[in-house]
Parts: C-alpha cells; sequence; structure tokens
C-alpha cells in the first residue's frame, strides 16, 4: 500500500500500524511538531473556498481495542483505514469534530439501576441485554431506586414510541476517568497533526453522561431528560457541522453511535436535497457491534435511497469511490 501523501515521518502502517499496536502513549509532541512543518496552507485559506468536515464518532480505547470492555469487532482495522484515508485528504481537511462516549456509574443503561424481581442485578455474563417496556410494566425488572419507577417506565416506552428500539443494559464502557475513555492514541496523534498543520483546532464532544437517558448521536440523548438540558438536541453543533461543504462521518460502533448521528444529520436534510448531498458515509471506517448487523445495513440503505454517499477510504475527497450497501 503507498504511503499516503501527508502522512507524517512518525506514522507507522507497516508490519504492525499505529492502530493495531497495543496501547501506548500518545505522542502528542512530536506529531504537532511534524505537523508545523508540514508545509500546508490554513484551513482558513483554502483556495477553491470548500469546507469539509470529518466527524470522528467515539474512537476510543473500549470500543477500539479487542481487550475494551465493548469491543467492537473490527475496530482497529477501521482506524488503520480512516488514518490512511486522512493522511491522504488532509490538505483538504478544514475541521475536525471527535467525540467520546462518557459514562458514570448507575446509569440507566447499566446493570446497576435495574434488578429483577428476586433484587437481582442483571448478570455481566448476560450482557447486552434487551429490556423490554413489557419487562418493566410486567415488574420482571425495575429500578433499584423506588424514585426512579416513573420515569424509568417511561422511558422505555418513548424508546419504542419514538425511536423504536428497547432499551439495552452494556457493560460498563468509556468510564470517566479510565483508560477506556480516551481516544486512541493514533487518532489524538493524529489531530495534534492537523491542528498544527492546518491552523485549526478539533472540536471535542463529550456526551453521555446523564443519569437518566442514553445517547448514541452526538447531537442529543435518545429520550431527552427534562431534567437535563445538555440532553436535548444540540442545535449549535449540527448548524456549525452544516455550515460545511461536504461532511465525513467515521467511528464506532456503526450500529450504534455512528448511524444515529449520521440519522439526526439525515432528519435534519432531508428537506434540503442540497445539504443532503453534502453527507458522505466512510463505510469501511465503522464497524457494527455484533447481533445489529442486518439492521445496520437496512438503515444505511434507505440513507443511501435518500441520497447519503457511501463512500470507502480507498478514494478521496476529489475522486470518491463510492460503495452500495
Amino acid at each position: 500500500m503507498a504511503r499516503p501523501q501527508y502522512a507524517p515521518k512518525l506514522y507507522n502502517q507497516q508490519a504492525t500500524p499505529d492502530a493495531k499496536r497495543e496501547a501506548y502513549a500518545a505522542r502528542i509532541s512530536a506529531f504537532a511538531e511534524e505537523g508545523r512543518k508540514a508545509n500546508l496552507t490554513s484551513a482558513s485559506e483554502d483556495p477553491d473556498g470548500k469546507r469539509i468536515a470529518v466527524i470522528l464518532v467515539d474512537y476510543q480505547f473500549d470500543f477500539v481495542y479487542p481487550h475494551g470492555t465493548l469491543a467492537v469487532r473490527g475496530a482497529q482495522d477501521d482506524v488503520d483505514r480512516f488514518l490512511t484515508w486522512f493522511y491522504t485528504n488532509a490538505n483538504r481537511i478544514t475541521s475536525i469534530y471527535a467525540s467520546m462516549d462518557t459514562h458514570l456509574p448507575n446509569q440507566i443503561f447499566f446493570s446497576t439501576w435495574w434488578e429483577d424481581q428476586h433484587g437481582n442485578m442483571p448478570a455481566p455474563d448476560k450482557l447486552p441485554l434487551r429490556i423490554t417496556e413489557e419487562d418493566v410494566n410486567s415488574g420482571r425488572w425495575r429500578p433499584r431506586d423506588p424514585e426512579q419507577v416513573a420515569w424509568s417506565k417511561y422511558y422505555v416506552h418513548q424508546l419504542k414510541v419514538r425511536a423504536k428500539k428497547e432499551l439495552v443494559i452494556w457493560p460498563y464502557h468509556t468510564m470517566l476517568g479510565t483508560m477506556g475513555h480516551m481516544l486512541v492514541p493514533p487518532i489524538s496523534e493524529a489531530l495534534a497533526w492537523h491542528s498544527t498543520a492546518r491552523q485549526t483546532r478539533p472540536t471535542f464532544i463529550e456526551k453521555g453522561r446523564t443519569e437518566r437517558t442514553e445517547y448514541y448521536s452526538i447531537f442529543g440523548a435518545e429520550v431527552p431528560d427534562n431534567k437535563a438540558r445538555e440532553s436535548y438536541l444540540n442545535t449549535a453543533l449540527l448548524e456549525a457541522i452544516e455550515s460545511h461543504d461536504q461532511i465525513y462521518i467515521a467511528g464506532e460502533a456503526q450500529s450504534h453511535c455512528v448511524l444515529e448521528t449520521a440519522k439526526t444529520i439525515v432528519k435534519r436534510s432531508e428537506a434540503n436535497t442540497r445539504l443532503m448531498q453534502r453527507i458522505y458515509f466512510l463505510h469501511d471506517c465503522s464497524s457494527p457491534i455484533q447481533g445489529f448487523e442486518t439492521a445496520t445495513r437496512d438503515d444505511l440503505a434507505e440513507m443511501q435511497k435518500k441520497g447519503v454517499k457511501m463512500v470507502l477510504s480507498t478514494g478521496t475527497i476529489d475522486q470518491p469511490k463510492m460503495v452500495s450497501v
């Protein structure tokens, strides 16, 4: 494989690419220094005036590394392909938006929220576990805190009605303050390099701290919580991203956070054909969680019908390589 045109000298893509190494300390200073010497134009001075945004959804330790607590099969290869695409197209990328799933103990999608009729929490070896509206209404599963009964019933009903989903109880993952929460080192290095090479700053987005609702989309919660203002749709972030001429989306997991992020943009764009045509989904730079493959493929195919461009990392911004899903 040819080395990407703008790849810094420290970036390794040979026998053991950086994306497939064991976790290591990100070489921020060295990559930033290489970026300073890259001789690229400032992001504000692109000659054609096109502004290109890249959304990186949750390229974090717990999702990417095989020993992460919610590892996505194929995620390291996804990161490797993304970095090849990124360093090939870095001279055209204007803005980067990098999200980080950010969790605390005792949230509604963790086992510590729930107990069965015998007072037992969901067993770790049974996760992920689906809890239906019927499960909650019948008392098969109930919140351990009696004060959360009404909200929990409302929540699973709203999930079913609004999102056509059941509540999923996940293993603990991307817990704030743990290694699992951090972006994988080669992504952090790429952001540092691009920031100095193009004289622009990445935008970091933390999502998922709220206790009583789940975030998949980077733009807001599955069910907004009236006690958590931040859980509502982040229109300012949406508008900032929509101001770009092209929007590329990659990350983990394709079946959940990447998919719902894309869905949010698509929903906003459905009445605007020109805006819909700006959306590019880097299909081979994300993978679904096992068990959700078919539903994910169906949703992506529906987006493609609406005008979203499904592209591969082997193409470029000027000559994208399309793929049908």
